[in-house]
């Protein structure tokens, strides 16, 4: 098989490392990829905003499995741009992507089918939403509606931090037309923890539960990130709750897009709130989240392209799920300034040190190989992941590589799977 990864940071190399594993597979390229990845993944030199190019490309390169990494793509419609060309895509269609693409639609999905989330308002005008804020006394939660990078949404933890994000969002347009319409929502106490999972339309298969760490600095302070890492699995979600979770949330969504007439097809991320009253959904996103594939794909022991195939032709009844019984623990190495500005172009050594450390896999999310060194060239620079028996040797090895990578204004988190140790005491 030839396959093409759409996209470019550290899950997409992470995709590309699990797919290169399948014997089904003979080539992979990536639009547009990045450096560190061009071992495993052709790069590939299309206009990746246009469908219609990408469709192109793939036709004439006769490409059996495109695997789309960012939610970006899925929203513009690259399912149904391919699916019309007879080209199979891993993603679902741009109306089913709505979950992740518009945060109205998926809250009144949520409200139609009993599913259990946060009260909520939407505002389309910002004077109605700013009265609102005043008038409600709780903590709130203030999110773009469209897409933005992971960013649109704000945990106010006071009144003027609400509406400051109202005016951001619907004055300022700091997200463009993401914030044209926005909900204002009761903030959830608990803990977070992610669910991915396959869905052919039909049926699901949860994969195992990871926890982000979507806040820049430690203790989970600071502005919310793309994901400063991860871990998995994470023990908060109790074989029990995650019954809970398949039966009264991923079962009713599925069955839900299917009388829609969107059925879903693909990757279904659900990032859940373990409340006093059991599992409650805070966002729904429609591909692999990052940074959790990359602690939960390299604990899967089945072939990826095979689980892929089998969603896409209905038949996931057939594909019993296998996992390495170890730990899988991420830490992101960042730009100083992250998420805010940041400087590109600053020299990285120690990557050879760190690649040759035994149990670590190294994930390149922006990095560039320039004459004959590699070179920051993103927010999030590289993603190391530590495996081991559990979550303290994954941990251990994974702030080894930490230790061992250098450049200028580098910056991550010490504490990642914080929770975890604390709940192992």
């Amino acid at each position: 098989m030839r396959v093409l990864i759409i996209g470019a940071g550290g899950r997409e190399h992470a995709l590309a490392w699990k797919i290169a594993q399948s014997p089904k597979v003979e080539k992979i390229y990536a639009a547009p990829g990045n450096d560190g990845m061009a071992a495993l993944a052709e790069p590939v030199m299309v206009d990746c905003n246009s469908m219609e190019a990408l469709a192109d490309w793939a036709e004439a390169h006769r490409i059996d499995l495109t695997v789309v990494g960012s939610e970006v793509y899925l929203a513009l419609g690259i399912t149904d741009h391919f699916a019309r060309r007879g080209l199979k895509v891993f993603g679902p269609s741009q109306q089913a992507a709505q979950l992740e693409s518009s945060k109205v639609f998926a809250k009144r999905l949520m409200t139609k089918y009993g599913v259990p989330t946060a009260a909520f308002r939407v505002f389309t005008d910002p004077a109605a939403a700013l009265a609102y804020i005043e008038a409600t006394p709780g903590p709130l939660v203030v999110k773009a509606d469209g897409l933005a990078a992971g960013k649109g949404v704000v945990v106010a933890a006071t009144q003027d931090e609400a509406k400051a994000a109202v005016r951001q969002l619907m004055e300022e347009r700091v997200y463009g037309d993401a914030g044209k319409e926005i909900v204002i929502e009761e903030r959830l106490e608990g803990e977070e923890v992610t669910l991915l999972a396959l869905a052919d339309g039909k049926e699901i298969k949860p994969l195992i539960p990871a926890q982000d760490h979507k806040r820049l600095l430690d203790g989970d302070h600071g502005p919310n990130t793309g994901g400063m890492g991860a871990y998995a699995p994470a023990s908060v979600l109790t074989p029990e709750l995650l019954s809970q979770v398949e039966e009264r949330i991923l079962r009713p969504v599925i069955q839900g897009m299917a009388k829609e007439g969107h059925p879903y097809v693909g990757l279904l991320y659900a990032g859940l709130m373990i409340t006093a009253s059991g599992p409650q959904v805070i966002e729904f996103n429609v591909r692999f989240g990052d940074p959790e594939a990359q602690v939960v794909l390299p604990l899967l022991r089945n072939d990826l392209v095979e689980l892929m195939l089998a969603t896409l032709q209905g038949e996931l009844h057939r594909q019993p799920l296998e996992w390495e019984q170890k730990a899988a623990a991420c830490v992101v190495l960042a730009s100083q300034g992250y998420p805010a500005a940041y400087e590109v172009g600053k020299e990285i050594t120690g990557l050879a040190a760190a690649e040759n450390l035994s149990d670590l896999l190294v994930f390149h999310a922006g990095t560039k190989f320039k004459d004959g060194k590699w070179q920051t060239a993103g927010g999030r620079v590289l993603n190391l992941v530590g495996l081991g028996d559990d979550i303290e040797a994954a941990l251990r090895v994974a702030y080894h590589g930490a230790a061992l990578v250098k450049f200028e204004g580098v910056h991550f988190r010490s504490d990642i799977g914080w929770r975890e140790l604390a709940r192992k005491r």
